[in-house]
């Protein structure tokens, strides 16, 4: 397994949608951290996908499209800028890891019932194996983050961890 951590969608500009969708991106971004400490030890990669849409002024430059300070992400981490929930529809991702030969990605991020399942089925699509970090995925409901859960392969922090040794 030559693994990279994706981290979808974890802008600002989602963290003012409403209550429940702060609280979710708070705690899955935890979750995150501890990913992009794990995978940096490892010397793996860590992956930020940001999603842009010039008609919600959710560009490059402007506040709501920064990642916020809470999440570990670095400048020097790999950073893609998608306009579609595919993170690979469009966008160097698939070369970026296939040169890196990466063979399975765990994705984390925001929203769970859309950009992250839409990352799942791209990866899957790219002969890639997608794992979902559990606790790592937001939404603005706790149903569709079990539903996606339920649908995708899985993996907990402990046993990612535990693989990665």
């Amino acid at each position: 397994m030559n693994p990279a951590l994706l981290v979808i969608d974890v802008q600002k500009a989602f963290f003012d949608l409403d209550p429940v969708m702060t609280q979710s991106l708070n705690r899955a971004v935890e979750t995150i951290n501890m990913a992009i400490a794990l995978f940096r030890e490892k010397q793996l990669p860590v992956i930020c996908v940001q999603h842009m849409d010039k008609d919600d002024d959710l560009v490059p430059g402007q506040k709501g499209f920064d990642v916020p300070e809470s999440l570990h992400i670095l400048p020097s981490d790999v950073h893609i800028h998608k306009t579609y929930g595919n993170s690979f529809n469009k966008t160097p991702l698939i070369e970026t890891l296939r040169n890196q030969g990466v063979d399975t990605v765990i994705i984390t991020g925001f929203c769970a019932e859309y950009c992250v399942l839409s990352a799942y089925r791209g990866a899957e699509d790219m002969d890639l194996t997608p794992i979902i970090l559990l606790g790592s995925i937001a939404s603005g409901s706790v149903e569709n983050i079990k539903f996606v859960e339920n649908i995708s392969e899985t993996v907990s922090y402990g046993a990612l961890k535990k693989f990665l040794e």
